[in-house]
């Protein structure tokens, strides 16, 4: 089973990399595969790769289940 997470990005680096954050940790990932990828915006990643763009509501909601899931 492969796990996908959502990410902010924070920064748009050189050579289609970005930094997001990911429960408070900053991490460098690909936004390679991927188009029209801007600061703000939530991806879904594995792996160190952006796989998708997430509405904000959506990522928000997937990332409260999660930090519920923790603490059990």
């Amino acid at each position: 089973m492969c796990l996908a997470i959502p990410a902010k990005v924070m920064r748009i680096n050189a050579d289609q990399q970005a930094i997001v954050n990911v429960g408070g940790i900053e991490k460098e990932i690909s936004v390679a595969l991927i188009d029209d990828v801007n600061v703000g915006d939530y991806v879904i990643i594995h792996v160190g790769f952006a796989l998708t763009k997430l509405n904000e509501q959506e990522a928000k909601k997937t990332i409260a289940l999660l930090n519920e899931m923790a603490m059990v």
